[in-house]
């Protein structure tokens, strides 16, 4: 350990850069004393006060230090604000400890510093970077004049892309759970109005997804809209951990971990009769945590079976089929096709006060007034199956599971809908007829298949065609190859393909339309279940009694002018 000078009038310990230079003759001791009661007096660093008195000036003094502690000497003025890395710091920190960073090589990361006896930011820098701290010795001035240009480039980033709005408001159910230190980390004012911002013009677009994706040298902001992710901002990369952080607070998680995933919720009040929930779920990748935010617009369940997209036939079969005292229904697709949506929108249509609803979800997305919704925890024990079987004792009339993942849960729903339940669920299959099958792949006998489900609706979501949509010329041999009958090219109609306007932000589509297979369960489909017949039998039985695949749907949607083919052909299969 170096050895502490005692001061020479007063004996206070002298220690770090005031000790080296009067060891080194460039101070006496009553100097070094006056300085150090003329920092402590005004609460500012030695080093401020020591260039200040004008004993020595900025650019011996870190000539001095580099020589005195052997780090390497850098001149400042040849760094620019762009050229140095963004985001390996936080800017915040850099600006407390006067440090700046110059490189990151593997594991060690070479920071600018001007007092090399400044041990605790060097400790902190460290912590906060987990990586070899290699101190490089600058020009006192010219570290702060960098770290000056540094803060307001980030700042004025952030503004230039806010402008003046953001004020909005967050519902509190409860305080979040943070430290003082990290509280104040994420009520940074531009942070605050940025975030606000995105989450703003998400809604107002019509977005049902926001990613913040952290790269190493860029951050990227883009949005899901209408099924399709689309850049949005690209925000300076140095405001990655506060933008998260301020996330996590919103969304009652634990900022402090940042090393496992995390899901969370948080609600934006509109105004007092709308509000909108964001689920927030956290990733950890190699440049940063990415989050994402899925809007959960309530209004969407609310819009009704009409606004859906079914054809009348279609929607004559689903309304005969959710009214029935018991039995199940099915909803299938991929994620992101609005089997929830579908879901809900039933369970609005049967919602009355005679009713008895309970709904077992993996999350509730949507808040649904009347209904008794529960969010499975398969960590403390309440799965699909244990829900399920509490709700068997609740006095259900309808029960809606979120997913059929197991045979347990596959089971109990059955029962239910054998037991005068009216029963709704998902699964995740390609088409109606293979539902069956999937079914039967997971151990469900084939007799209680056919005894339960009387109705299967697969689904799919295409863009809709923007008002600026213009008629296109395509040969009849590729309307056939497509999928159309030789009977609908002899009607009169004209397809329509995307043209680009500002109401659709140049892509040609506004908006989602429905593309369905609803396949109630006939006799006939009875009898094929019931000899273990295949998807491909039982599509061709469905086939023979009207029921169109989901091309088809698709196809006559294209007919109506609703969407394009290219849009068609993209999301279903033949």
């Amino acid at each position: 350990m170096a050895a502490v000078l005692p001061n020479a009038t007063s004996g206070t310990p002298m220690a770090g850069l005031a000790r080296a230079l009067v060891q080194a003759g460039r101070l006496d001791m009553t100097q070094a004393d006056t300085i150090q009661k003329k920092a402590a007096a005004e609460k500012k660093p030695f080093i401020d006060a020591l260039l200040a008195s004008g004993g020595i000036d900025a650019r011996a003094l870190s000539v001095f230090c580099a020589e005195t502690f052997g780090y390497p000497l850098l001149d400042l003025s040849a760094c620019s604000a762009e050229a140095l890395p963004a985001g390996v710091i936080d800017m915040r920190l850099m600006q407390a400890q006067r440090v700046i960073a110059l490189a990151k090589r593997g594991n060690k990361l070479s920071v600018a510093i001007s007092d090399p006896t400044n041990t605790p930011a060097l400790d902190q820098i460290k912590f906060q970077s987990e990586a070899a701290v290699e101190p490089v010795i600058v020009a006192h001035d010219a570290l702060l004049n960098l770290l000056a240009a540094l803060g307001k480039s980030a700042e004025q980033s952030l503004n230039d892309l806010v402008g003046d709005e953001g004020e909005i408001e967050f519902a509190e159910d409860e305080p979040a759970q943070a430290t003082m230190e990290s509280a104040n980390e994420v009520e940074d004012a531009p942070i605050v109005k940025f975030l606000n911002k995105i989450l703003m013009d998400a809604v107002s677009i019509g977005a049902s997804d926001i990613h913040f994706e952290p790269y190493e040298k860029t951050y990227r902001i883009r949005m899901r809209i209408d099924g399709v992710l689309r850049d949005h901002a690209a925000p300076p990369v140095s405001i990655r951990e506060k933008l998260v952080s301020r996330i996590k607070v919103l969304a009652k998680l634990d900022i402090s971990e940042k090393r496992v995933p995390q899901d969370g919720r948080m609600r934006l009040i509109l105004s007092p009769t709308r509000t909108i929930d964001f689920r927030v779920s956290t990733l950890p990748t190699l440049f940063g945590e990415k989050t994402v935010m899925r809007i959960l617009d309530a209004t969407q369940a609310q819009m009704g079976i009409d606004a859906l997209g079914y054809d009348p036939d279609q929607k004559a079969l689903l309304l005969d089929a959710i009214q029935r005292p018991y039995g199940m229904v099915l909803v299938t697709g991929p994620t992101g096709s609005g089997k929830t949506v579908s879901l809900y929108s039933c369970l609005n249509v049967i919602n009355k006060p005679g009713i008895n609803i309970s709904t077992a979800e993996d999350p509730a997305e949507i808040n649904l007034p009347g209904v008794n919704q529960v969010n499975v925890n398969d960590k403390a024990g309440l799965t699909f199956a244990a829900a399920l079987k509490s709700f068997l004792r609740q006095d259900p009339d309808v029960i809606m599971v979120g997913e059929i993942r197991d045979l347990e849960t596959a089971d109990i729903a059955i029962k239910a809908a054998q037991t005068g339940h009216m029963v709704f669920s998902t699964l995740h299959t390609n088409d109606a007829p293979s539902t069956l099958t999937r079914l039967m792949n997971m151990g469900v006998a084939p007799f209680n298949i056919a005894s339960s489900v009387i109705l299967i609706t697969a689904q799919r979501l295409a863009r809709r065609l923007c008002s600026c949509k213009q008629p296109l010329d395509i040969s009849r041999d590729a309307l056939l190859s497509a999928g159309f009958r030789a009977s609908d090219l002899e009607d009169e109609w004209q397809p329509y393909g995307p043209v680009g306007c500002e109401r659709c932000m140049g892509t040609g589509y506004k908006g989602r339309v429905g593309i369905y297979q609803i396949m109630p369960i006939t006799p006939a489909i009875e009898k094929l279940i019931l000899a273990n017949g295949n998807a491909m039998e039982i599509a061709a039985q469905a086939e023979q009694e009207g029921v169109n695949s989901l091309r088809r749907s698709g196809l006559l949607k294209v007919k109506q002018g609703m969407t394009s083919l290219e849009e068609v052909l993209g999301c279903t299969n033949e």
